[in-house]
């Protein structure tokens, strides 16, 4: 690691924390040249993921659609925003720990389902009406009673 202070290559760690959320570690160096002590964080190197919408077309991954899309199928319901959260943190990391570059919506929305299913049942079906794009009242009819089968068991 280049040392900031006067360029030199060499250092040794004097201090390794993990941070708060887990996701990076944060390292207290000293500069074997200068013996100024400097910090960095080392992160998983995070790749960009691709996101192919029913109409074909491609975007960029955005973690904040899948929190606001969970978050409008709990409007007037109860749930904690750090479930919400965790729940957008396990569907990133699940994505990314898959060796593709690109994922479908509907991938992104079978994972968002199954993870309200055992939350809130409301939302649950708030969540499926608007991702599985219910044309009727019985295809909404049908998803109530699929639900309502799958939790008697």
């Amino acid at each position: 690691m280049k040392c900031p202070f006067c360029g030199d290559q060499e250092s040794k760690v004097v201090d390794s924390r993990h941070s708060d959320d887990g996701l990076s570690i944060r390292r207290r160096r000293e500069c074997l040249a200068c013996q100024r002590r400097f910090t960095t964080y080392e992160i998983v190197e995070s790749l960009p993921i691709v996101v192919v919408k029913r109409d074909g077309t491609r975007q960029a991954f955005d973690r904040d659609k899948i929190f606001n899309s969970m978050l409008r199928a709990f409007d007037k319901r109860k749930v904690d925003s750090a479930d919400l959260e965790r729940i957008t943190t396990e569907i990133e990391q699940v994505i990314q720990n898959t060796l593709e570059r690109e994922v479908s919506t509907d991938k992104i929305g079978e994972m968002v389902m199954a993870r309200l299913k055992p939350i809130d049942e409301v939302a649950y079906i708030r969540f499926a009406s608007v991702y599985r794009r219910f044309q009727d009242v019985n295809s909404f009819i049908h998803e109530i009673n699929q639900y309502l089968g799958e939790n008697k068991e």
